[in-house]
C-alpha cells in the first residue's frame, strides 16, 4: 500500500513532466438509459480535436507519438479525466466511458498496468471504467485487438466495441471478444428508411448482444425520430446531441434527463404492457455475488449454500455480469487442497474466469420477446432480468413455461373462435394505442361484406363460415410487417391497423384486397349464377330479385402524426360507421378520409 506522499507524487508526476497537456480539455457527454432517461455513464475523450478546431492539442498527442511519449502522455490526460469525473460521481454509480488508441499499447514508453495502478491510488475500482476498442475487421489489427481486449478485461476493466460491423466482422469475432457493451454508430440506423435490411441486421445483432450478456449503447442520435427507431429495435443506451451536447464542465451533466423519462412515458402509454406484472410476478430476487469478491469468497458461497447451483454476479452498480455455476469449482469442490489451490496468490483474485454469460432481458420486455430469447440459448438457468440495467433477478425455466401457458389461455379467450383473429378486446386495445400515438401515422381500416346474408341463405351457414375464413387469410398474408394488425369484429365485419403509410398507399393496397376478394368469392357460388353475374333470390313477399354476388366495402381512416387527437375509441369507431356507410353506396366500395385537427371531424 502506498503512502500518502507517494499518491500525490504518482498523480501529479505525469503533469509536471508533461505541461502543455494541461491545455487539453475534455469534452464529456452523458450516456443514458433509453427507458427511463437516468444517467448511466459519461463519455469522455480527446480524439476530436481537430474536429473540434484545437489543432494544437490534436498536434501534441502526433508529437508525442513521434517522440515515443505517447502512453505517458496519455495517462496524463486520463488522470485529468479521472480527478474531473471520480469528482462528479462521488456516491452514483456511474460508468467512466474512454476511447482508446490501439497505437498506445505499440509506444515505446508504454508500462501494462499503469491505469490500475493510478485508479487503486485513488481507491477507486477498474469496473468503474470502460474502454472503447475500435474495430478494424483486420488480421493483425483483430490480433492485437484480441491482446489490449484480453489484457484489460483480466485488470477488471470493462469493455466495449466500436465500430463493429456483423457483416464483415462475423459473430465468431464478437463471441472471441466477448466485449460488455457493443457500439451503434449513426450510419448504423439514420437511414434505416431508404434501406430496410439494416432494420433487420441491426435486430439481429441487438438480440444476439442481449443472448451474450452485451448490452447496446445507440451513439450520435440528432434527434426524435433516430432515438424512438433506436428504442423500437431493442437498444439499452442513448447517447448523443438529442439527449445533450458534449460539455468541457461535468457540472453540466445532469443526473437525469426528462424529456428522455416522458418519452418513454408516452411509450409505455401508446403500447400498454401488460405482461409487466405478469412477468414480474414470476421473477426471483436470487441474491446475487459481486465481480469484485475473490475466488475463495465465491467458494465459499456454495460450500455455505448447497441449495445453490448458481449465483448471479453483479456489479458494485448493480448491472449483471453473468453467473458462476457450482460446476465451475468441481474440480476444487473434490480436490484435497482445492482451497489451497484457491487461496494460492499465482492463482489470481479475480473471478472472471468463472463467469459465464447467460441471457439478459429487460422488465419492459414482452412474454414473446423473453421467450424467443431464451429458445434461441437453451440454458438451464433461464434469463436475468433487469430494469434500467440494473439486475432484479432471474426468471427460470418453469416461469417461462407458466408464462407461455398463461399467455396462451388469455390469447385464446381473446380471439374469435371461428378465425383465430384477435378479438374487440384486442381490437380495442389497439385503438386506444393508436389515439394515443401522436409520434406516427395510423390507418384505421373496417372492412364489411355485401350481399353477405343472401349467400348464407342460399348455400348455408357453413359456407359461408368457408367464405369468412378464406378473407381472414387474405388479411393475415396482407399483415407482413409488424406495422400491421388484423382483427376480426365478428361475423363478416373485420378490421386492420396499419402504421407508417400513406393514405393514397392503403387506399391502392385496399382496393387490391377487394378485387382479389370478389375474383374468389366468385368460387363458391354454383356456376350458372356466376356465368349470370347475380344472385337469384326472393323477398319476402315472394317477388323474384337479382342481387349482385358478394363483394367488400372499406373504410379507410387516417390519423396524421403530431396531431392532438381527443378522440374516444366509441367515437372513432362511430366516424369509421359513417365511412362504411359511405363506402357501400359507392361506385367502387370505398370510402377513405383523413382526420383533421378538429376532434370528431374527418377533413
Amino acid at each position: 500500500m502506498y503512502h500518502t506522499k507517494t499518491k500525490t507524487t504518482h498523480e501529479t508526476d505525469h503533469l509536471m513532466r508533461f505541461p502543455d497537456v494541461t491545455r487539453m480539455m475534455p469534452a464529456f457527454q452523458p450516456i443514458v438509459h433509453i427507458h427511463s432517461g437516468h444517467l448511466f455513464g459519461v463519455k469522455a475523450g480527446f480524439s476530436d480535436c481537430r474536429q473540434a478546431g484545437l489543432e494544437k492539442e490534436a498536434d501534441l498527442l502526433d508529437t508525442a507519438r513521434e517522440q515515443g511519449v505517447r502512453h505517458q502522455k496519455d495517462l496524463c490526460l486520463r488522470q485529468t479525466v479521472f480527478t474531473d469525473f471520480f469528482r462528479f460521481r462521488q456516491h452514483h454509480p456511474y460508468t467512466l466511458f474512454l476511447q482508446l488508441d490501439h497505437r498506445v499499447c505499440r509506444s515505446p514508453d508504454y508500462l501494462p498496468g499503469r491505469t490500475l495502478e493510478m485508479l487503486t491510488h485513488q481507491g477507486r475500482a477498474p469496473a468503474d471504467v470502460c474502454f472503447e476498442l475500435s474495430v478494424h475487421c483486420n488480421g493483425e489489427e483483430d490480433t492485437h485487438l484480441f491482446s489490449i481486449s484480453d489484457r484489460y478485461r483480466s485488470q477488471g476493466f470493462r469493455t466495449m466495441l466500436t465500430h463493429f460491423d456483423i457483416r464483415s466482422c462475423g459473430l465468431d469475432f464478437l463471441d472471441s471478444m466477448a466485449p460488455d457493451y457493443i457500439r451503434l454508430d449513426r450510419k448504423h440506423f439514420s437511414d434505416m428508411k431508404q434501406h430496410p435490411e439494416k432494420k433487420q441486421i441491426l435486430s439481429f445483432l441487438i438480440t444476439y448482444s442481449h443472448l451474450k450478456g452485451c448490452r447496446v449503447l445507440a451513439c450520435d442520435v440528432l434527434n426524435k425520430e433516430e432515438f424512438t427507431v433506436c428504442r423500437e429495435l431493442g437498444c439499452d443506451l442513448v447517447q448523443g446531441n438529442f439527449v445533450q451536447a458534449p460539455q468541457q464542465k461535468l457540472t453540466s451533466i445532469r443526473h437525469r434527463y426528462e424529456t428522455i423519462g416522458q418519452l418513454a412515458k408516452t411509450d409505455r402509454r401508446v403500447h400498454v404492457n401488460k405482461d409487466r406484472s405478469l412477468i414480474a410476478g414470476e421473477i426471483r430476487h436470487l441474491k446475487p455475488v459481486f465481480s469484485d469478491y475473490t475466488v475463495v469468497h465465491i467458494f465459499d458461497q456454495f460450500r455455505n449454500h448447497p441449495e445453490a447451483s448458481f449465483f448471479p454476479v453483479v456489479s458494485r452498480n448493480g448491472e449483471p455480469r453473468g453467473i458462476i455455476r457450482e460446476t465451475a469449482f468441481k474440480e476444487y469442490t473434490f480436490s484435497r487442497f482445492g482451497r489451497q489451490l484457491l487461496e494460492n496468490p499465482s492463482f489470481g483474485k479475480n473471478i472472471s474466469r468463472f463467469i459465464a454469460k447467460i441471457p439478459v432481458a429487460d422488465l419492459h420486455s414482452s412474454v414473446e420477446s423473453l421467450i424467443e430469447t431464451y429458445t434461441r440459448y437453451n440454458n438451464n438457468e433461464g434469463l436475468i432480468m433487469v430494469e434500467d440495467m440494473k439486475y432484479i433477478g432471474v426468471l427460470s425455466t418453469n416461469s417461462l413455461l407458466k408464462l407461455i401457458n398463461e399467455k396462451n389461455l388469455t390469447q385464446a379467450r381473446n380471439q374469435n373462435p371461428l378465425t383465430q383473429l384477435p378479438g374487440n378486446n384486442l381490437i380495442h386495445e389497439y385503438l386506444s394505442r393508436s389515439l394515443a400515438d401522436e409520434d406516427h401515422v395510423h390507418h384505421l381500416i373496417y372492412f364489411d361484406f355485401d350481399h353477405f346474408k343472401p349467400f348464407n341463405d342460399r348455400y348455408g351457414f357453413r359456407n359461408g363460415d368457408r367464405l369468412i375464413l378464406m378473407f381472414a387469410e387474405m388479411l393475415k398474408k396482407s399483415a407482413f410487417s409488424e406495422n400491421r394488425f388484423v382483427g376480426h369484429v365478428g361475423g363478416d365485419d373485420f378490421f386492420m391497423g396499419i402504421r407508417n403509410s400513406t393514405l393514397e398507399t392503403v387506399e391502392t393496397q385496399m382496393a387490391g384486397l377487394a378485387r382479389e376478394f370478389k375474383n374468389n368469392a366468385e368460387s363458391f357460388y354454383d356456376p350458372d349464377t356466376v356465368k349470370n353475374g347475380f344472385l337469384l333470390t326472393c323477398d319476402r313477399e315472394g317477388n323474384e330479385r337479382k342481387l349482385p354476388l358478394m363483394t367488400v366495402s372499406v373504410a379507410v381512416l387516417e390519423l396524421p402524426a403530431g396531431s392532438k387527437i381527443h378522440l374516444t375509441v366509441e367515437e372513432t369507431a362511430n366516424i369509421l360507421a359513417r365511412l362504411k356507410k359511405k363506402a357501400k353506396h359507392s361506385d367502387t366500395g370505398m370510402a377513405g378520409t383523413r382526420l383533421n385537427d378538429n376532434p370528431g371531424e374527418p377533413s
